[in-house]
């Protein structure tokens, strides 16, 4: 609903990229058929279709391992969660039923470590790099992101961020604090709880493939999530407002078991994790790009977009303050808000 930063708009230097179309060359469009005697195949699995911008990168990174591995591994790719949904999919993986799974970090891990609530924390990272050195630079951070792939037993192959977190609603322009009172909201992150209840706003838990049916009812009329939802998922057709500065940044990871990787001959384990840092940054670099179009593709189709600033912000940054920050205890441990906060002011 606000972010206390103030929301920079990069060039718009096209859908995915260039990188993009030059790593999709890499691959080679995989169709069934028995594996080799010497070829292994693993399975990846995740929620997004492959019109979703994290499920077309997922798709190049099988693609681009499967061609330069040369028929020695062949990774199947599982979409629109064919095998898992967004909140089994970790369980999946964990478990060994797929070896690879695309997983929404602030769905997945606050249930194993509540503190990775901190990554959907409104307001707090300025960006994707900054939150990612968060978990990798500080002893705060590293101990939450350590705790999470040895607890589910995954481990992090690549970045694949579904974009950054924002408020849509199909009943009414977006405009303040006021403007929110009555809403029926979908909850999936644990930390827009204390939020939803602040702004009087009922919340309702649903998956993501209900959610275009429970607009169209009026179950609910309002979600937060990523500007891609609106047109992969058609969500345009049903949500007409938006309301901006982002949120958050909401980042999600190709895992792999851990126990299947490290039993992987080293160089297979060097090529997956190549090939994920490659598409990882293609994926990373693209995501605002994609946001800023989906966004002016939005304003298009008639939709309206209201950036908080002024007298607005101001009283959702004092409601963050005074009601919502006491409430978070029991979602995140005050030393790691604490951590966090420190290490952006620096």
């Amino acid at each position: 609903m606000f972010n206390r930063r103030s929301m920079s708009r990069r060039p718009v230097l096209g859908l995915l990229g260039a990188g993009v179309l030059f790593l999709s060359g890499l691959g080679t469009a995989m169709t069934p058929g028995a594996a080799s005697a010497e070829e292994m195949v693993a399975k990846l699995a995740f929620h997004w279709n492959l019109k979703h911008t994290s499920g077309k990168h997922a798709r190049i990174f099988a693609d681009t391992v499967n061609e330069r591995a040369k028929g020695r591994l062949r990774i199947e790719v599982y979409p629109t969660g064919q095998l898992f949904g967004i909140r089994e999919i970790l369980g999946g993986v964990s478990s060994g039923a797929v070896q690879l799974g695309g997983i929404v970090g602030v769905v997945s891990f606050p249930p194993i470590n509540k503190d990775f609530n901190i990554a959907n924390f409104p307001g707090l990272f300025r960006d994707y790099q900054q939150q990612r050195d968060f978990f990798t630079n500080t002893a705060a951070g590293r101990g939450i992101w350590e705790k999470i792939e040895k607890k589910s037993n995954t481990m992090r192959v690549m970045f694949d961020p579904v974009g950054p977190i924002l408020t849509m609603s199909s009943k009414r322009a977006l405009t303040g604090v006021k403007a929110m009172e009555g809403l029926k909201a979908r909850v999936i992150f644990q930390i827009e709880r204390p939020l939803w209840k602040e702004l009087k706003v009922s919340g309702v838990s649903l998956p993501t493939r209900e959610v275009y049916t429970s607009l169209q009812t009026g179950m609910i009329d309002t979600i937060n999530s990523v500007p891609e939802g609106l047109r992969a998922y058609s969500w345009w057709e049903l949500l007409k407002y938006v309301q901006l500065p982002y949120q958050s940044y909401s980042d999600a990871y190709i895992m792999a078991n851990a126990t299947w990787f490290n039993g992987l001959p080293q160089d297979l384990q060097d090529l997956i994790l190549e090939v994920g840092r490659e598409v990882g940054d293609v994926a990373t670099r693209s995501v605002m790009e994609n946001a800023d179009v989906i966004l002016d593709e939005f304003k298009q189709r008639g939709g309206v977009v209201t950036v908080l600033d002024g007298a607005a912000k101001a009283e959702f940054d004092e409601l963050m303050e005074e009601k919502i920050i006491p409430q978070v205890e029991d979602l995140i441990a005050p030393e790691v808000l604490e951590a966090a906060q420190e290490f952006v002011r620096q």
